[in-house]
């Protein structure tokens, strides 16, 4: 009850309750008087306030202490470390104090969390409690401390505050002397928070102060596997908890469809920490797992989904290119490792997915597939189809194409390591043995092995320092595979100064990844072709130094990292990073570009921009504006305004807009006379598609006319008549004025402006 104002200072009740506090406990109704309260809102947080206490503080305590209960008055908070109630070590006293490395000897061993922060409460000099942090924890009864607070004394008390208990804090509310010197305090459970859960209405999650409960661990690690038997799905549910605790059995309860739209399969009761579920049908199903214990009370529950069904469609599916190879990989929008991939191959797009098994190549099943081979040659596209495949079944087919690498650089080094391998690159890299040759002497020595089937030709010359060697090798040999291979080679071979120079050519046919694969090999500094036409002594083309030269060159194709044309600086190039820079470019067909400047371009035909224009200075027709002067009555001496001005606005863009009539001013005249004054008038009407919106007069004073009309996209063409007319008593020629009409048709838009 409390004094209202708004009921004449009678009294007045205000209704405060818990609904959830009713549900549990029951009613229970206390009447209160606020004396000397005149608000509703201080009556309701009163009410609240009693609740609030009566639910959270419900833990009382007593005990006694020495000499030290003098320090203390009621009101006082007080902390209160029971290892007991705690279940762990909270508190006790400290047997030694290291100072120099701020250490602490306690009286028990103490568990320190892994994770989280915790300090310890000390007693300083003044005997006022100080919260330190703990840094380290050498020993089992050890601690080590940030600070040490002043006065901290030998077989002082300490306390433990862990991050994972609550601190027990009691408001003292009586203290009592007894005979033989004692003091005996009685305390109530105290909540800070309880101001402002009243007056703010503030939510706080309640934190156990004991690891003693009874509460059933949670449950972790639900997985769910599915499998077939007989025709049959099967759900194989396994899962565990962080703690054993005896007699916890967990209640399963499966439901199929999500929403509105679920529905409970089946619930099951068990002591062990896996379950299997069968015959169940096509869907997708939600399991949920709780631990009971024996008195009934449940564990926080742990949910998870599993679908029997068809595999969803691969959501991406990524190419990666090689030399003379592609590597698919797809990748499902929800990660599932029941499911796998079926790959499909085709050289040529197959325009329906339908008939993939009976038009493409089936490479086979897994989570990625490569394709190589000669045939697969860089420029030229290649079709993958791919879909999800699963115990239930297969999806539809994702089709995806790319080509292999185009890298040049990293062909040459493939052909590199392909080409060092073969007997033929061996053989005609193998330096000629000069050993047996006189010097100074020319001959020919021919030689036929018939175990290696070979016939070698050697001509060779030495001259001082410096020796010449021609070689040709005829040979058939057999590989450690049975494979034959056929090889020729003719060498020639300069030694000077003890350094070999070599060039060669080299033909033969052997086995490679078990085909049989043709070579010709040249082996030289400088590789040149001459026509000799017409006494044409001009290479068509050399290759010396990592480089190959040409004149003319027809391509079907070309594949380049960078292109860049002659000259010093040159017109034209392409860098590898899409860089393209042309000196003077006509370009007749479509031009994409995300980003870009363009400097002193005309745009000769239309130009249309469907995001954000930004510009520093506009020329041209953006606005519309249109402007005349109204019409004259040519009578004369005083040509009057008199007339009509029509303005007709096509509705003829796809956006809404608006209509401006800047201030038009007219005016008519005062005309003195002996008895009585005499007016001109002069009169402006405006009509929007033939309905009046405007009509006044003026006489020797001045009207203003503005206006602002919306015109929507789509509702049609818009007219609007100015019409003005003057005049004076008996048909005198009246004297009036009028200002010229303007009219700005703009585009209707409140982006970067605001009003307030």
């Amino acid at each position: 009850n409390y004094t209202d104002p708004q009921n004449g200072w009678q009294t007045s009740t205000e209704l405060v309750e818990d609904p959830e506090a009713i549900l549990r406990y029951g009613r229970n109704l206390l009447k209160m008087d606020a004396f000397g309260c005149t608000s509703r809102g201080q009556a309701h947080r009163a009410g609240l306030w009693v609740i609030k206490t009566g639910l959270l503080e419900t833990q009382t305590v007593d005990f006694t202490l020495g000499s030290q209960g003098l320090r203390h008055t009621p009101g006082d908070i007080i902390e209160i470390c029971d290892n007991d109630y705690a279940g762990t070590m909270t508190g006790g006293r400290i047997l030694s104090i290291d100072a120099a490395s701020r250490t602490l000897t306690l009286d028990r061993e103490v568990t320190l969390p892994e994770t989280g922060a915790a300090t310890v409460n000390l007693i300083n000099g003044s005997g006022k409690p100080v919260s330190v942090a703990i840094t380290a924890h050498p020993a089992p009864d050890r601690i080590q401390v940030s600070t040490l607070p002043d006065g901290v004394e030998t077989y002082g008390v300490w306390g433990l505050s862990l991050p994972s208990l609550r601190r027990r804090l009691f408001r003292c509310v009586s203290i009592r002397e007894n005979t033989d010197g004692t003091f005996a305090i009685t305390a109530v459970q105290h909540v800070p928070e309880k101001e402002a859960i009243v007056d703010n209405g503030a939510s706080f999650e309640p934190q156990s102060g004991t690891l003693n409960s009874v509460i059933p661990p949670a449950v972790q690690h639900l997985t769910v596997e599915v499998s077939a038997a007989d025709g049959q799905y099967l759900a194989q549910a396994k899962w565990d908890t962080p703690r054993v605790v005896k007699g916890v059995r967990f209640s399963l309860r499966l439901t199929s469809g999500s929403g509105e739209d679920s529905r409970l399969v089946t619930t099951a009761i068990t002591a062990d920490t896996e379950h299997r579920f069968s015959g169940l049908p096509l869907g997708e199903y939600t399991l949920t797992v709780r631990a009971i214990n024996s008195y009934g009370q449940q564990g926080e529950p742990a949910t998870t989904t599993f679908r029997i069904n068809a595999p969803a469609v691969p959501a991406t599916i990524e190419l990666t290119p090689g030399y003379f190879q592609i590597t698919a990989v797809p990748r499902l929008a929800v990660y599932d490792p029941t499911v796998q991939f079926e790959f499909w191959f085709s050289e040529t797009k197959i325009a329906d997915t339908s008939q993939v098994e009976t038009s493409a190549r089936y490479l086979g099943t897994g989570s990625q597939w490569s394709v190589s081979g000669p045939h697969i040659k860089p420029g030229k596209d290649f079709w993958f189809y791919v879909r999800s495949v699963n115990l239930v079944g297969k999806s539809a087919f994702v089709e995806v194409s790319g080509q292999p690498s185009n890298d040049g650089e990293g062909y040459l080094e493939f052909f590199r390591e392909k080409i060092g391998k073969l007997h033929l690159a061996q053989g005609l890299w193998e330096l000629i043995d000069n050993s047996q040759l006189a010097d100074e002497m020319a001959e020919m020595k021919t030689t036929i092995t018939e175990t290696r089937n070979e016939i070698t030709q050697t001509v060779s010359k030495t001259l001082e320092d410096q020796s010449a060697t021609i070689q040709q090798i005829q040979r058939v040999q057999k590989d450690t595979n049975d494979d034959l291979a056929a090889l020729y080679m003719l060498k020639v071979q300069k030694t000077k100064n003890g350094i070999p120079y070599v060039a060669g050519i080299g033909a033969g046919i052997e086995d490679t990844d078990g085909q049989p694969l043709s070579n010709i090999l040249l082996l030289a500094d400088r590789i040149a072709m001459i026509n000799p036409e017409d006494g044409n002594t001009t290479p068509l083309f050399v290759a010396q130094g990592n480089q190959l030269f040409m004149n003319d060159v027809f391509l079907k194709r070309l594949f380049a990292v960078s292109i860049t044309s002659s000259g010093n600086p040159p017109t034209f190039s392409l860098t590898p990073e899409g860089r393209l820079t042309a000196r003077n470019a006509d370009i007749s067909g479509n031009v994409n570009a995300n980003s870009g400047t363009l400097n002193n371009v005309t745009i000769n035909e239309n130009c249309r921009v469907l995001g954000k224009l930004s510009a520093n200075q506009i020329e041209g027709d953006l606005v519309k504006t249109v402007g005349k002067a109204f019409p004259r009555d040519s009578r004369a001496p005083e040509r009057w305004p008199s007339g009509t001005i029509t303005v007709r606005v096509y509705d003829d863009q796809p956006f809404d807009r608006q209509i401006v009539i800047p201030a038009v001013a007219f005016s008519g005249a005062k005309h003195e006379r002996e008895h009585t004054d005499i007016y001109s008038s002069c009169r402006l009407i405006v009509r929007k598609n033939g309905a009046e919106i405007y009509n006044r007069t003026a006489l020797d004073n001045t009207l203003i006319y503005s206006g602002v009309i919306d015109m929507p996209a789509g509702h049609g063409h818009m007219t609007l008549e100015f019409s003005v007319s003057a005049w004076l008593v008996n048909n005198w020629y009246p004297t009036a004025s009028i200002s010229d009409l303007l009219v700005v048709v703009m585009k209707k838009s409140t982006a970067g402006i605001s009003i307030s």
